[in-house]
């Protein structure tokens, strides 16, 4: 079943470039951005971990947790994360569980399987509220946080209106 925005996204439990096992749950009353990206210590993952790293103050302070994820083994994720400093979690998926679940994949006319650079944003409640295809990973960051700010500016109002009465 494809994933749609407003369902439950889905519960996952890999493992971080330090080894920690990370599920879907230990971001209960965060929102979260889980982004797909093909394959460590490439050109355009870089850009995007690199990107991540250096907004990551703006994604806290805004109480957004951010993860990226791909199939590559947690030594790939930790060689990777060591290289160019990032401070965000990297999640290994080497069994395609999530990448699987998620619906990323296409392969060539080889049946080799490729990840399409994908971001999920994900509410506190664990609720799917956007999904971003084909990403560029140029400034996608800067798109995220506004997009999300003004997602919770909505909820915010949203739950202001029905308290009242």
């Amino acid at each position: 079943m494809a994933l749609a925005e407003g369902q439950r996204f889905i519960d996952f439990k890999l493992q971080n470039q330090d080894g920690k096992s990370v599920s879907l749950d230990d971001f209960k009353g965060k929102w979260l951005v889980l982004y797909v990206y093909p394959k460590d210590d490439t050109p355009g993952c870089t850009i995007q971990g690199k990107s991540f790293t250096a907004s990551k103050e703006e994604f806290d302070a805004a109480n957004i947790a951010v993860v990226g994820v791909s199939e590559d083994d947690i030594e790939s994720h930790k060689n990777f994360g060591n290289k160019f400093g990032f401070t965000i979690d990297l999640l290994a998926d080497p069994q395609h569980q999530l990448l699987n679940a998620a619906d990323v994949g296409q392969s060539d006319y080889k049946g080799t399987m490729y990840w399409n650079r994908t971001s999920f944003v994900i509410d506190p409640e664990g609720k799917l509220r956007k999904i971003y295809r084909k990403v560029n990973p140029e400034g996608h960051e800067q798109v995220l946080l506004e997009d999300i700010k003004q997602m919770q500016q909505q909820q915010g109002q949203a739950q202001g209106s029905g308290s009242r009465g």
